[in-house]
């Protein structure tokens, strides 16, 4: 059922690439999963003083570094980390890094190879630069979050997928590809300028590019995608579960009808916007009337565009899903999708291991990176760094 990838001796498509990820929240943790996931050596540098547990649910493949860079000797010794690293991932607001003395104008001077990745809500530059700000925020100000919502009802943000992880830590990881591939004919590294705002509005480029063709004219929640049509929609079944309904196309629409029972010389034209209000209604008294296992029995095998709605412990257990071995289960039983998309040559090969401990790796990283036991020792002494080795082996 959970599949076990299997060419783990095969190279991935990111092997050799080093990765430092400054620790943080959300986007930037995916971001490096990502990476961690096709094959990077992530390295997350955690903060010292060390946090009771890890924020970072994330930790996929990654291996936690734990440094104060607060203090110079713990800047010093990122930047010496920089110096043997591909990539460099922060999350801090504009000018944070400055100030520690890692800004990237001091760091690609030193390493004009490195890739220094800059994942922010609002960019390195503007009015908001120095601002704080969550997912909502984002995507209120790209503009998308003023298309989301039902009739009559106030904006609403979906969880926070979209600034976060889709404008946030995909496009920073797609962004970092770019910049490898380029560095492959210019042998320099470059500054990647990640803002969750212009990420989620490059997302949303088909809303911007189809505001003249009529889907989107019609005030929010009574559009063809956002909950105004009857055929885009979500039903309650009989059980209390869910339908989802996406029979756009006529010819889509034909069979939802025909799997409804209904006689669609007896009803009002598929793009009457004036009737969808009652088509809503009279389609939510039909599916109300079975079950959600029933209603997957009538529209399986059609191109009626009609899907159950799966929990999160459903969704694994799907035939569809089981057939591709969409999701995995680590070694703590913990299941989660598997890394996508597939790549025929090399896949990824995401790791079965827990998420690292903060500091667990603190000795082995800096001895791969350079640093002799006795520089190591030093900053133990001079409590720049630490270690978790011991509630690691537990």
């Amino acid at each position: 059922m959970f599949r076990r990838s299997a060419g783990s001796g095969r190279a991935m498509a990111l092997s050799g690439v080093r990765v430092l990820e400054l620790a943080g929240l959300a986007p930037a943790p995916l971001c490096g999963m990502i990476l961690a996931d096709f094959g990077a050596r992530v390295v997350r540098v955690d903060r010292a003083p060390r946090s009771a547990v890890a924020t970072d649910v994330q930790g996929r493949g990654k291996r936690s570094l734990a440094l104060d860079l607060k203090r110079p000797p713990g800047a010093a010794a990122l930047r010496r980390l920089c110096g043997g690293a591909d990539v460099l991932i922060e999350p801090f607001r504009h000018g944070v890094m400055e100030k520690l003395g890692l800004g990237p104008e001091v760091l690609l001077h030193e390493n004009p190879r490195l890739i220094y990745a800059r994942l922010t809500g609002f960019g390195q530059t503007g009015k908001y630069a120095k601002s704080a700000g969550h997912d909502i925020n984002y995507v209120a100000l790209s503009g998308v979050l003023s298309k989301l919502g039902r009739k009559g009802e106030n904006p609403y943000a979906p969880l926070n997928l979209l600034a976060d992880f889709a404008g946030g830590g995909v496009l920073c990881a797609l962004g970092i590809i770019i910049a490898l591939y380029e560095r492959t004919i210019s042998g320099k590294g470059q500054v990647v300028d990640a803002s969750m705002v212009e990420g989620i509005a490059y997302i949303s480029s088909f809303l911007w590019k189809s505001q003249n063709l009529g889907l989107w004219n019609r005030p929010r929640g009574e559009n063809l995608l956002d909950s105004g049509a009857p055929f885009y929609e979500t039903y309650k079944t009989s059980d209390g579960k869910f339908m989802a309904v996406g029979a756009i196309e006529p010819q889509f629409y034909d069979q939802l009808i025909k799997g409804l029972g209904l006689d669609s010389s007896k009803l009002p034209s598929q793009l009457s916007f004036s009737d969808w209000p009652e088509m809503k209604k009279k389609f939510a008294s039909i599916f109300a009337q079975k079950t959600q296992s029933e209603w997957c029995r009538i529209f399986d095998g059609t191109d009626a565009c009609v899907t159950p709605v799966l929990s999160f412990d459903d969704a694994p257990l799907h035939q569809h899903n089981k057939q591709r071995s969409s999701f995995i289960k680590n070694d703590q039983e913990e299941i989660s999708p598997r890394p996508a998309p597939l790549l025929s040559r090399t896949p990824a090969v995401p790791s079965f291991e827990r998420d690292p401990f903060i500091g667990e790796h603190t000795e082995e990283v800096l001895l791969e990176y350079g640093f002799t036991q006795e520089e190591i020792a030093k900053l133990y002494s001079d409590k720049v760094i630490e270690s978790n080795k011991l509630k690691a082996n537990l």
